[in-house]
């Protein structure tokens, strides 16, 4: 399902970007992408880093991650070496949105509390 979200660019301009939802969400729960993601969680890293970290090629980062560097989930800079980062923002508006999701979440707050 495509779906439009307003952003603002990095001059503070609006714009509309379609994606698909559901795209977004399998990128996310694909377990090497949500490795590269869970190193991204503090910050910015460089593909050096991300590389020797889950000894995963360069290449292969930017492969895996690039649907979500191309609708700006991801960023990534021109520096050398490459440097990524997450709009944390923008995943979150698509994951507050996914009835799927919040299902998951409530689903496993549910059972934590069953189990304390």
């Amino acid at each position: 399902m495509q779906e439009k979200f307003l952003v603002k660019n990095k001059i503070g301009d609006v714009m509309t970007d379609s994606f698909d939802r559901e795209k977004i969400i399998e990128y996310l729960f694909d377990p090497v992408v949500s490795s590269i993601l869970s190193e991204l969680e503090s910050g910015g890293k460089d593909s050096e880093y991300l590389s020797k970290t889950l000894d995963i090629s360069n290449d292969d980062i930017r492969n895996q991650l690039s649907y979500l560097i191309e609708h700006g989930f991801v960023i990534e800079s021109n520096d050398e070496p490459t440097v990524f980062s997450v709009d944390e923002k923008k995943l979150a508006q698509v994951m507050e949105h996914d009835e799927n999701y919040q299902s998951a979440v409530d689903g496993l707050t549910k059972l934590d509390g069953f189990l304390n």
